[in-house]
């Protein structure tokens, strides 16, 4: 078999897709209309949420498409909300995600992506990680941190896939896997094999920390796993 594209390859820009084709059946969930697959990923400063946007986006590129991405941080730093936009497909004109468009959510906060829901399209998949942290949002007043924020994203009729990431990292030895966890568990959402993702990921770890390679592959596979659950 061929190998698996990595981030380094530059395929052809892969061709539009028809409006009419049926998506959902080819990638586990629906595009837009125009074939531009739309990801939101969300959650807490600190939490990675920019360093895998980042990973999606370099991915899509190797996979040759056009790619746009976009990011707001409010204390990042210091336990602030982040989220990040990308949008890629055959072209992309704008990295802003509007209401109602999202195909993926990705929360690495349960609140968070609470609150980002307006965002994701009913035929959508919220992937969602059960950590609850209140940010200063909460703090300050200008938010009220939900009951059961997991049980509120069912009762809107989403698909959601909500897991303990932070204890499959634990399992594995080291807290800081959370990130290649999360990008793990929506690998299967995306229109891509989910190997190219993987490869992307470990290569960045060849390449700057050897060390850690092998157990983020590790890392990817359990979440791929629990993101299916």
């Amino acid at each position: 078999p061929a190998p698996a594209a990595t981030c380094a390859s530059r395929p052809a820009p892969p061709k539009p897709l028809s409006s009419r084709q049926p998506l959902a059946t080819l990638f586990g969930f629906s595009l837009m209309a125009d074939g531009i697959t739309n990801i939101l990923v969300v959650g807490i400063g600190g939490q990675g949420i920019m360093t895998a946007a980042e990973m999606l986006a370099r991915t899509a590129l190797s996979r040759g498409y056009d790619v746009k991405k976009t990011e707001v941080a409010g204390m990042a730093q210091r336990g602030g909300v982040v989220s990040s936009h990308v949008r890629f497909g055959a072209k992309v004109y704008s990295p802003q995600i509007d209401p109602g468009e999202a195909d993926l959510l990705i929360g690495f906060e349960a609140a968070e992506a609470l609150r980002w829901l307006p965002w994701l399209r009913p035929t959508g998949v919220a992937m969602v990680n059960t950590l609850r942290i209140a940010p200063p949002v909460v703090s300050v007043g200008l938010y009220d941190y939900p009951t059961d924020p997991i049980a509120e994203l069912a009762a809107a009729g989403i698909q959601v896939h909500a897991f303990d990431a932070g204890a499959i990292a634990n399992e594995l030895g080291n807290p800081k896997l959370v990130n290649t966890i999360m990008l793990g568990a929506i690998s299967d959402y995306l229109p891509f094999p989910a190997d190219v993702l993987k490869e992307c990921i470990v290569e960045g770890f060849r390449a700057y920390k050897p060390k850690l390679a092998a157990i983020n592959a590790q890392a990817f596979d359990a979440g791929r796993q629990a993101g299916h659950l």
